[in-house]
């Protein structure tokens, strides 16, 4: 018996564009480099290795964003407190809908993305950065540099 799923991700993803601020390649590259705004890299390490990055971007892997954000978390970390404004990317825009998404519902403002992703930045010749595991010349992964903290209870 095939999965029934109540919403799609397709749906999500609309419904989250609907109620976050979108960026073009453009616009968010008039912001690179700009004080007071921090580019997120959604992505798994891997795709940073194979692609490379946006310049100057924080990779922070999907899954551990909203643990990151909330400061009573074990696993807070003080950039989401900055009050910089947040310009998030993945891939293609999906994931990145989803997460600015989730970041406007717990409070962090100002957070937008980029409207297709790194697959768009790229394709628009925007600034890339080459990106590889623990490298001294090349800007490393969160997996590579941010230390996991004990689990508090």
């Amino acid at each position: 018996m095939p999965l029934e799923i109540k919403k799609s991700v397709r749906q999500m993803v609309a419904e989250a564009s609907a109620e976050i601020e979108t960026l073009n390649v453009e616009q968010a590259r008039a912001l690179l480099g700009q004080p007071g705004v921090t580019f997120i890299d959604l992505r798994d390490p891997r795709e940073l290795w194979r692609e490379g990055g946006v310049p100057g971007a924080v990779n922070v892997t999907r899954g551990m964003l909203e643990f990151w954000i909330d400061p009573a978390s074990p696993y807070h970390k003080p950039l989401f407190a900055s009050g910089d404004r947040f310009v998030f990317f993945c891939g293609g825009g999906w994931r990145s809908a989803l997460a600015a998404k989730a970041a406007q519902d717990m409070g962090l403002t100002p957070v937008c993305h980029i409207e297709g992703g790194f697959g768009a930045w790229k394709k628009a010749g925007a600034p890339v950065e080459v990106i590889e595991p623990k490298s001294g010349g090349a800007r490393a992964c969160a997996m590579d540099v941010l230390p996991v903290p004990a689990f508090i209870s």
